[in-house]
């Protein structure tokens, strides 16, 4: 059995052997390298900008500024096109681009970048959520942008008002109303901090324009989104714009959509048919694209038994100074706000504002870590006003499989209480005594994936029987490749060694929407699948004219056709075939809404549970992780080892947010764009005990029952470690992330959180 097997990474030895080249390795005759001038203010006017000595600086080949866009749509984005090239009328944030400087190597370009001279006029700022919302505040868009194509958000576009990019709201039942006949009602406000990315390889594209059209080499997750984009905004059809996506060194949604390539093609104009590479550092990456941060106010109304009446929530997420994927977050906050549980009446309004602060875009699970946060602490805050045991509570109103979180949307398609008890059977849950030093927490994570379900997948068979495998979807780490191979392999009845898959190359790929939303696995996957399986029916037809026997004869195992007592390799039945050593069968695969995978959304609930055991310093503050759990219920592990790891690493990423990591502004001004003080989680933040639990029902809308995942593992690891902190403080924390001096603050109050 080739599914279900964790069949080691096909890609593991070039990586790890140096072998694969990312898009800073590849060495492009004539190629230039390019760095950015950004703004060093919040919000000002570009008053002027003079090239002039950094144009006569040798080795200096051509300067991009806001002078070279006026024969091009300057303006891109995937929600709204409110962000130009570089900045045209003013600056909006420390580090967005202001000229780009293309010369024979790096050090130069570095050089000329301070013969620029730019004069601005300081603005006003919006410095937060707060101030955006405050009457009078500097409007930072004057009017709307266009939207953009691949957004699927209703209502993206409209005018809201002031600095409102985008609002998603939502109401079942009557909430004002059955707030009246609660019990108890508990009200709170949690604070989720701004959160980089961090890939390894920071964003990095080279461009190149010929009379011919344009070849894009770019870290993209997007590949065919950016195709798009860059031939809406310099006029080409699809056919004139290559993107070519060599390895990529991780990206967790900071890679989506586009970031640099816009800049790096309008560079590449200006010099004459010669390359551009433009290679951002950590620091320039961190001011390119990071999550949001948010508010979330929560009030819930409760039976004293229990059961849930009523919930109102209000989000504020800060989308920085561009829309980004702003609005795309707002509107999966919903659900994750509504929450897994059995609740008849409920109001959420979710906001994204713009503010003077790096834009906002995607990260791992959209809009979940901030709002399950808040949720699932929240959900153990009420179990301890009522007396309720939290596993108890949690119980009692869990949505079973089958019932509805929101209207018209897929019904849930999990045991949450599986989930949830197996997150927690190996902890020492035990009741909280006052003014311990640990204690144990769970959270329950539920998610939705909404990216279109639009993928297609070619494969071939080639006549010395190897197997070609082509699809769109980037390999950003997560292991697409070998899941991928793995599910040819097993249609094809081949050993996956013998199946081969490389990068994206948009002239040659067939289109996939993207890589991200956990959709590879079980959109991509549908796809090839389909593909195999048309090649197998091609493969059977081929041999039962080779062999001169029935179709219904015919078997295939391990590379070969087997028919009664004749046995031929799948090389020899296509040469046969054609005639001659030479020839192929190409299978194609096609994924679409309602066709394949339901027209409902989401596709499948990517659910998370976790489960924490923590010790607290009670002289400093310092949270020791002592044990973790983290449970993913993946309806299919095609790869059992890939999914345990894929999982783990969410965990791992999540507990940066929840302990240390946060990017601080000041007036406008980053102050920790850096790893020297920005803290990323490492190998000695591990617990000490670190488990992950695959839950297998065979349930999920993918090949063989598989559901998508890689993001549940890292919504449930806040919730839970402040739930265990409070199970061993009483001390209830709702501004993330948990550093000692915060935890030490709250311990110096005497007073007991409820």
């Amino acid at each position: 059995m080739i599914v279900g097997a964790s069949t080691p990474r096909i890609d593991g030895i070039e990586k790890v052997t140096g072998e694969a080249m990312f898009t800073g390795d590849l060495a492009i005759p004539g190629i230039l390298e390019a760095k950015v001038l950004r703004s060093p203010l919040p919000h000002a006017l570009i008053e002027s900008i003079d090239t002039s000595k950094a144009e006569s600086f040798p080795g200096v080949i051509a300067i991009l500024t806001r002078d070279d866009l006026k024969d091009i749509d300057p303006y891109y984005g995937n929600c709204l096109r409110d962000r130009a090239v570089v900045a045209t009328d003013r600056v909006r944030f420390v580090g967005e681009p202001v000229a780009v400087v293309a010369a024979e190597n790096a050090l130069v370009a570095e050089e000329a970048l301070s013969l620029i001279d730019v004069e601005y006029r300081e603005l006003s700022c919006v410095l937060d959520t707060d101030a955006a919302l405050a009457e009078g505040a500097p409007r930072l868009h004057d009017k709307v942008a266009n939207s953009g194509e691949f957004h699927d958000v209703a209502g993206v576009g409209a005018e809201f008002g002031g600095n409102i990019c985008h609002r998603e709201q939502f109401v079942k039942g009557n909430p004002n109303t059955q707030f009246n006949g609660a019990e108890e009602i508990i009200e709170e406000t949690f604070e989720f901090p701004m959160v980089c990315q961090y890939a390894m390889e920071p964003h990095t594209a080279i461009a190149r324009v010929t009379h011919d059209g344009i070849t894009l080499w770019s870290s993209s997750a997007h590949p065919f989104l950016v195709r798009s984009e860059i031939a809406h905004m310099f006029n080409l059809p699809h056919a004139k714009v290559e993107v070519i996506v060599p390895f990529v060194g991780g990206a967790y949604g900071s890679k989506s959509y586009f970031k640099i390539e816009p800049l790096v093609v309008a560079m590449a104009r200006k010099t004459a048919g010669r390359p551009v590479r433009v290679v951002q550092s950590v620091s320039e990456s961190m001011l390119t694209t990071r999550r949001h941060s948010a508010r979330v106010r929560i009030k819930t109304g409760v039976k004293r038994t229990g059961t849930l009446v009523a919930r109102e929530a209000e989000v504020s997420l800060d989308t920085g100074a561009y829309a980004d994927n702003g609005p795309r977050v707002a509107k999966r906050a919903i659900s994750r706000m509504i929450g897994p549980y059995k609740l008849e009446h409920c109001k959420v309004d979710v906001l994204a504002l713009y503010t003077n602060t790096v834009p906002a875009g995607s990260m791992r699970s959209i809009g979940g870590p901030q709002t399950i946060w808040a949720l699932e602490s929240h959900m153990d805050t009420i179990a301890a006003r009522l007396g309720i045991d939290p596993l108890e509570f949690r119980r009692r109103n869990l949505l079973r499989r089958g019932e509805m979180l929101k209207p018209g949307a897929t019904p849930i398609d999990a045991d949450l209480c599986q989930g949830m008890n197996a997150a927690a059977q190996s902890l020492n849950w035990t009741v909280a005594r006052p003014h311990r030093n640990s204690g144990a927490g769970v959270a329950v994570g539920v998610s939705d994936s909404e990216a279109m379900p639009v993928s297609v997948a070619l494969v071939r068979l080639l006549a010395d029987g190897s197997v070609i495998l082509i699809a769109g979807t980037t390999e950003v780490g997560q292991g697409a490749r070998t899941i991928l191979c793995q599910i040819v392999a097993q249609e094809l009845s081949v050993p996956v060694g013998r199946v081969s898959m490389r990068g994206t190359d948009t002239l040659a790929t067939p289109f996939d929407r993207s890589t991200g939303a956990s959709r590879s696995t079980t959109v991509m996957g549908s796809a090839v699948k389909a593909a195999t399986e048309d090649l197998r029916r091609q493969l059977i037809d081929s041999a039962a004219e080779v062999l001169n026997t029935s179709t219904n004869t015919i078997a295939l195992h391990n590379g070969e056709v087997v028919s009664s007592e004749k046995r031929l390799s799948y090389g020899k039945i296509v040469s046969a075939y054609f005639g001659m050593p030479g020839g192929e069968l190409i299978g194609r695969g096609y994924m679409r809404p309602g066709a394949g995978l339901g027209s409902t959304f989401p596709l499948f609930w990517e659910t998370g549970m976790g489960g924490a055991e923590i010790n607290v310093d009670l002289e400093t503050g310092e949270i020791t992780l002592e044990k973790y759990v983290t449970v993913a219920d993946v309806g299919t592990a095609i790869n059992p080892q890939q999914a345990e790891g894929q999982d783990e690493g969410a965990a791992i990423q999540g507990l940066g947010h929840t302990l240390f990591e946060s990017l601080v502004y000041e007036n406008g001004q980053p102050l920790n764009a850096g790893l020297i003080d920005y803290r990323v989680p490492r190998f000695t933040d591990l617990p000490e005990q670190f488990d992950s639990k695959l839950i297998e029902n065979e349930d999920g809308p993918g090949p063989y029952g598989a559901k998508g995942m890689g993001e549940s593992g890292i919504v449930s690891v806040a919730p839970a470690v402040g739930n265990a902190l409070y199970r061993a403080t009483g001390k209830r924390i709702r501004e993330l992330p948990l550093t000692p001096e915060r935890v030490w603050r709250a311990l110096r109050n005497d007073k007991r959180d409820e």
